[in-house]
């Protein structure tokens, strides 16, 4: 074991502070990295203050993980070391059910481990995540990242970027579609620059009047107040497709009711308590609400391949590993453009 220095949650309630946890010494097919940059997720506080219920603790987050290759096994094919490598939403999967066959082991029929506050494929490791210096992946989970990127700003795709970029693949977003955005935070910029690259017509939905000129920027047509009713009035019918990113609880029937006919709605965020769906919001037009969990390995390399063709990255602001209580609270609060990402040099 190698110990390592990382932040770490220990209770709901504490501040997020400096921690040491072990590493596993590099298997056969495992590849060590060290981590230059994380991104800080939405994800990362529900569970660093255990909001999703089933939080250990302590608990190192950080799903979006960009660094680069320090040692690999003798089996290792696919790197060697110095390779700029990232890590994303989980770092191993049962490999051999149906889903995992098929390249999406994102729904490994039995549990794929995340890369943090989850079990190994032993049932019985906990793993931690990427606010720390190092981490050992075994190398079917580790992804190759272009130097043509700025690797601060690519960090967020490896949640941000595959997260959105999955269903607009899966349901064939294309040159002409319209297609609503809801909510402009780290996944919404993300869905507007793939959506637009793909040549979607992208209306932004926002309650913030003051991200009009960022979604233009981004490369929304439109830009539209969900809070004025008249605009919700007129935009009835109006969209092929909805991307909800929001993460805080909203009523789902009021923008249901934005789509055509079989037009569809994927959830991306997810809130903390349940909505209730009205069916004929459904039946009505043959809507569908529908959701999607990042991308399969295959894919997100595909993402990673595309943005990196598309010079597609997130808006970041970088930080410092010691400031990351106060970017929880920022991220909170939306004050963030639109992404935090961690500079891991200064954890040492």
């Amino acid at each position: 074991m190698k110990a390592v220095k990382a932040y770490a949650a220990l209770s709901a309630k504490k501040p997020l502070e400096p921690w040491q946890i072990d590493r596993r010494e590099p298997g056969s097919d495992d590849v060590e990295i060290e981590i230059l940059f994380s991104g800080v997720c939405h994800s990362d506080i529900h569970t660093a203050r255990n909001e999703w219920r089933g939080t250990v603790y302590p608990v190192v987050p950080g799903h979006e993980i960009v660094g680069k290759v320090t040692r690999v096994g003798d089996s290792v094919s696919r790197f060697k070391i110095g390779d700029t490598v990232g890590v994303g939403c989980f770092v191993d999967s049962c490999r051999h059910c149906s889903n995992c066959k098929d390249d999406q082991e994102q729904y490994c029929e039995n549990g794929h481990t995340q890369t943090y506050n989850s079990y190994s494929q032993d049932r019985k490791t906990i793993t931690y995540g990427g606010y720390s210096s190092h981490i050992v992946v075994t190398q079917h989970f580790v992804l190759n990242v272009s130097d043509k990127l700025p690797l601060a700003n690519v960090a967020p795709l490896l949640c941000a970027g595959i997260t959105t970029y999955s269903p607009l693949k899966h349901w064939n977003v294309k040159k002409g579609d319209k297609l609503a955005v809801l909510g402009l935070g780290g996944l919404g910029h993300m869905a507007v620059k793939i959506a637009s690259s793909m040549g979607a017509e992208v209306t932004v939905l926002s309650r913030s009047k003051g991200k009009e000129k960022d979604a233009e920027r981004l490369g929304a047509s439109h830009f539209k107040i969900t809070s004025d009713p008249e605009n919700m009035k007129n935009m009835a019918g109006s969209f092929d497709f909805i991307i909800d990113t929001v993460s805080a609880e909203h009523d789902y029937n009021q923008y249901l009711a934005l789509l055509r006919t079989n037009g569809v709605m994927v959830l991306l965020g997810a809130p903390p308590s349940p909505s209730e769906v009205s069916a004929f919001q459904l039946i009505g037009g043959r809507r569908s609400l529908v959701g999607s969990l990042v991308g399969g390995i295959k894919e997100t390399q595909e993402m990673l391949d595309y943005c990196a063709e598309h010079n597609i990255s997130s808006d970041i602001e970088l930080i410092n590993m010691d400031q990351i209580n106060e970017a929880y609270e920022r991220t909170l609060a939306g004050d963030v453009h639109y992404r935090f990402v961690i500079d891991m040099k200064s954890l040492n």
